[in-house]
């Protein structure tokens, strides 16, 4: 989007991959990346600016080591911190990340007071509070990618078992970016046939074992690929590409984002994903879906679990 500026702190594998998707798919016309390792960043730039003849849409990449190439951010996209390792939950990130905050928000708000601030790093939940806390912005304005890409992971996962494609699959994972997340069956649906009811060849392909499979599935798609390759990078740099678009473009968009909440559903105090409207200026409303006993219960365990590492952080 022309004259639009995005910034990423951090050049590790996600924040690179962001700036690489958001280049490619003309998310933003300026793309500012910042580490502490100038060296790192420079490079990243330089390798990416390379490629601008190839872009989507005209767009200047810029950056390096110092925090002031953030500076006149319209959205800041924080995904700076330790990584998650084979084995490693991601609230066990929580107390290293949080500190890591603690540091960074106070420098990037003197240069981006107005900026909407997105959260990828882990653990996303507990550092969107945490950041909060610290930044005092309203909820709206700083929140995290949630579970928008365990949403993407789910719905292809589903679109490839029904055989149709993934724009036609209407599904959301909400509650934790992670462990506790689940599936919100009971509004989902393919077109407008509820997935339970949807048939291949006459027969109900969408059975309860396979659901919980898949739920399944999705919950442990992170550690899969971690296991395998050492970290997840592409599609959550498309996911973050995907919700700065919604920002800067506008676009009232409902994406499963996490914002700390404020009663919805009857909790208040931790973030958590559930279906949002997202457009210029942040989070503007935070959607009561509908949801059977069984998902409130689920969205409660979620609620308590992130609150138990809230308070065990002191937070």
């Amino acid at each position: 989007m022309s004259g639009s500026k995005l910034a990423i702190v951090g050049a590790g594998s996600v924040g690179t991959s962001l700036a690489y998707a958001a280049l490619i798919r003309g998310s933003a016309g300026n793309i500012a990346l910042f580490d502490v390792n100038a060296a790192k960043a420079d490079a990243e730039v330089l390798d990416l600016a390379h490629g601008t003849q190839f872009a989507a849409a005209a767009a200047s990449v810029t950056g390096g080591g110092d925090i002031a190439v953030t500076e006149g951010a319209d959205v800041v996209v924080i995904t700076a911190g330790a990584k998650q390792a084979p084995g490693q939950t991601r609230l066990d990130l929580a107390g290293t990340n949080v500190r890591i905050l603690e540091d960074l928000m106070p420098r990037l708000l003197e240069r981006s007071p107005d900026a909407v601030y997105v959260l990828v790093t882990n653990p996303c939940d507990v550092l969107t509070v945490a950041a909060q806390q610290i930044s005092g912005l309203p909820t709206g304005r700083i929140f995290s990618s949630g579970t928008v890409l365990d949403t993407s992971r789910l719905r292809w996962l589903l679109a490839r078992r029904a055989g149709v494609a993934v724009a036609s699959v209407h599904a959301s994972i909400i509650g934790e970016h992670g462990d506790t997340e689940f599936p919100a069956w009971s509004t989902a649906t393919i077109g407008p046939i509820p997935v339970r009811d949807w048939k291949v060849d006459g027969e109900r392909v969408f059975t309860p074992d396979y659901l919980a499979e898949t739920a399944r599935e999705v919950t442990q798609a992170a550690y899969k690929v971690i296991a395998g390759k050492g970290a997840t990078n592409y599609a959550i740099g498309l996911s973050g590409a995907r919700i700065v678009e919604a920002l800067l473009r506008d676009e009232n968009a409902v994406l499963p984002v996490s914002t700390v909440l404020a009663g919805q559903h009857g909790i208040s105090g931790v973030a958590l994903s559930l279906p949002s409207i997202v457009g210029r200026g942040g989070v503007r409303t935070v959607l009561e879906m509908p949801m059977d006993d069984g998902e409130v219960a689920a969205l409660q365990h979620s609620a308590d679990t992130l609150r138990n590492t809230l308070g065990t952080l002191g937070i």
